[in-house]
């Protein structure tokens, strides 16, 4: 369909995005911020990266074509931008770092170009909620399954090499939600218990 082709530009361009910023770049900055041994980074890297775990889930809820998926696409995303806002205490410990020194600064460019990417890959990540209702025949459903599709065939292939099995899209799917009941049951820890007692300070989240 003529008229898809620049929805589908878009969406594969949010999938490329997502592995610079928020895959990529957080995980450069995490091995940086352990050779410079900065504390407050790689506590703020390591509660994104809890948080960025939604990411993978969603792709293998997507593998199988479950509606499930286009929800958490959007909800990961704005999760992503929280998470590195969130805490005054770091938020406070980044702004005392010399601004002119490269790791500080190169964080401060990433969680800006993350925030931008986040809430614009939100947005467009909410124009596929019409899917939610299982309408998955329709294009625009149909075109984010593609990526998680592909990435797919090229684990099933590795998988299928080291370990002699077969990876299936339902074998994913349900990988996908236990990871999915993992991650809420420690959200809702977090929400409950520490967040109550430790407000927005991530001490040893």
């Amino acid at each position: 369909m003529p008229d898809l082709l620049p929805y589908r530009t878009l969406v594969w361009l949010d999938y490329r995005l997502a592995a610079i910023f928020a895959l990529g770049l957080p995980l450069v900055l995490l091995i940086w911020a352990a050779l410079k041994r900065e504390q407050a980074l790689l506590r703020l890297l390591g509660i994104y990266w809890r948080v960025a775990s939604l990411l993978p889930i969603t792709v293998l809820l997507l593998t199988d074509a479950k509606p499930l998926g286009y929800l958490l696409g959007a909800v990961a995303q704005l999760l992503l931008v929280a998470s590195v806002w969130f805490w005054v205490d770091l938020n406070e410990e980044l702004a005392d770092l010399p601004p002119w020194r490269p790791l500080p600064f190169t964080v401060r460019a990433w969680r800006w170009g993350l925030t931008v990417f986040g809430l614009l890959g939100a947005a467009l990540s909410a124009s596929a909620f019409r899917c939610l209702a299982g309408a998955l025949q329709q294009p625009v459903c149909a075109v984010w399954l593609e990526a998680p599709k592909g990435l797919h065939l090229h684990v099933a292939k590795v998988f299928s090499f080291v370990f002699g099995g077969d990876w299936t899209s339902a074998v994913a799917a349900f990988v996908g939600y236990l990871g999915l009941v993992a991650y809420v049951v420690g959200l809702l820890q977090w929400l409950l218990v520490r967040l109550p007692k430790q407000g927005r300070v991530a001490g040893g989240f």
